[in-house]
């Protein structure tokens, strides 16, 4: 596989708490009577009906059809959405078993951008052979009536606001971004905001299911897309079919439990780093233990604090988006060599290493336009879940378990997990078990040492699910499926080309 595109969408799985947005989201509405019925509701049978129309994308090999859904399922006759959806047909040979939805997690991810980046041309040529490869972009996503926000100069503002205030004005700064960052939301993507949730877009990926011919829905979710297979398979357990959960989530967790954990994990993934860092004769942060590695990254933020440092263009490298830039490293070890650059650049007054590290989180492009990533993440999990934290008081009392999470990082996610407080919709889902009674086999993969979703969150993922089996992988990074383990690569083809789940509990290094 191509590990360069691989890790380009690695990034837009965030899974992460800190910085600017909240993590993954869990949670979300029960599911109704009417969502979890044998066939469509007579009020649902008009996008049931449709026909998708498809066309040529411009990308080779591909087709590409919009969607149309209810923009509010309690009201399916209040006016529609209209959905992004691609395709790239089974390759053969081999019989072809029938569609492979994709989705690369955030939330806020571009599973249709995925899915013609990597996935229809990076997954194994066995599985492509035999599956159509399909994406929708979830509501409010990308080419799915995307959620908007703030314009590229107020974004970069926004990720420059410190998020370790040290007194009253540094707190009120930060507090008050966020709330500038809901209203714009609220100003420019009102009419969606209330309507982005995972429940909704679960129920949307049942609509194409049925449209695509598939009495099954068989899918691969990464991070975030994990929460959003599980709600769909608690949902319509009946029309599970073969579902891979890469990097779980765990519904059944509040938003400040999802965040801490979400520390701990980045806080495991930079002693990964560090040790493998302080082995190396380059390293900028000592060669002698994963302590001083980390006294050395934490006097480098609080430097970065006091005097940013020029990045060769207008903006400097500040405290906060160094902190990103360092975050958005740890996802793939692959990254570790650019980061020990970046580092030593940084502490050589040169910041441009970090702030590429930083811009390539928040998909920001050369011409200062920031794509909608985390615009839609932060929609998404603040509808998911109750938030965090109501204000500044509840964030200073967490500070301390936070801290004892993540010494490195563990002020800072506590701040960002502030950003839900200033929502202007409420939150519509709740943490819950997602049990899923009845479904076929569904796989759930985590990694031991994965920053962005803790492996114990696929260990409880696994045991929810009445029909889970968990496969692990003994490793760093996030995500596991595609990544260079032969062993899980070839149980989760195996069970995609022949439905035979591997046997719960296996191992993989």
């Amino acid at each position: 596989m191509d590990t360069r595109r691989l890790l380009r969408f690695l990034a837009t799985a965030l899974g992460t708490a800190g910085l600017l947005v909240s993590g993954c989201s869990s949670g979300g509405s029960a599911p109704s009577a009417s969502a979890t019925g044998s066939a469509a509701t007579e009020e649902l049978e008009p996008y049931y009906g449709q026909k998708l129309r498809w066309r040529d994308c411009g990308v080779e090999g591909f087709q590409c059809a919009t969607m149309k859904a209810p923009l509010d399922y309690a009201k399916p006759d209040g006016g529609d959405v209209k959905l992004a959806v691609s395709r790239k047909k089974a390759t053969g040979p081999g019989k072809r078993i029938g569609s492979l939805l994709v989705n690369p997690g955030g939330p806020g991810g571009s599973a249709v951008g995925y899915l013609q980046g990597y996935a229809a041309i990076g997954y194994p040529a066995p599985v492509r052979a035999r599956y159509d490869m399909v994406a929708i972009d979830p509501r409010g996503v990308a080419r799915s009536e995307p959620v908007e926000c703030l314009t590229g100069k107020e974004m970069d503002t926004y990720t420059q606001v410190d998020q370790t205030p040290d007194d009253q004005g540094e707190v009120n700064a930060l507090d008050s971004s966020f709330q500038k960052f809901a209203d714009g939301c609220q100003k420019r993507s009102g009419t969606i905001l209330p309507h982005v949730s995972t429940v909704e877009t679960a129920r949307d990926m049942d609509i194409l299911r049925a449209l695509l011919g598939d009495e099954k829905l068989n899918y691969v979710g990464a991070s975030y897309g994990t929460f959003l297979g599980a709600t769909y398979a608690d949902l319509f357990p009946a029309r599970v079919g073969r579902l891979v959960l890469d990097g779980a989530m765990d519904p059944s967790l509040p938003a400040v439990d999802i965040n801490r954990d979400q520390t701990a994990g980045f806080e495991a993934a930079f002693q990964s780093f560090a040790a493998d860092c302080v082995k190396q004769t380059s390293c900028p942060l000592g060669t002698t233990s994963t302590t001083d590695a980390a006294t050395a990254l934490k006097k480098l933020f609080t430097d970065l604090d006091a005097e940013p440092v020029p990045t060769g263009e207008s903006r400097q490298l500040t405290e906060s988006l160094a902190t990103t830039g360092v975050i958005a490293a740890m996802y793939d070890e692959g990254s570790w060599p650019q980061l020990r650059e970046s580092i030593a650049g940084a502490q050589r007054k040169d910041g441009s290493g970090l702030l590429s590290l930083a811009d390539s989180y928040y998909e920001r492009g050369p011409s200062g336009k920031y794509a909608n990533l985390m615009f839609a993440n932060a929609a998404v999990n603040c509808l998911d879940l109750e938030p965090a934290f109501s204000g500044p008081a509840e964030v200073e009392k967490a500070v301390p378990e936070f801290e004892k999470a993540s010494p490195v990082f563990g002020r800072g996610f506590a701040w960002a997990a502030l950003n839900c407080a200033a929502w202007p919709v409420k939150p519509t889902g709740t943490p819950h078990r997602t049990e899923a009674e009845g479904a076929a086999p569904i796989v759930v993969v985590g990694t031991t040492r994965d920053p962005a979703t803790p492996y114990k969150w696929a260990e409880s993922l696994a045991d929810q699910l009445s029909s889970g089996t968990l496969l692990t992988y003994e490793g760093d990074g996030h995500t596991a499926y595609g990544r260079g383990s032969d062993c899980i690569d070839t149980a989760i083809n195996t069970y995609l080309l022949d439905g035979t789940p591997p046997k719960d509990g296996k191992k993989c290094t």
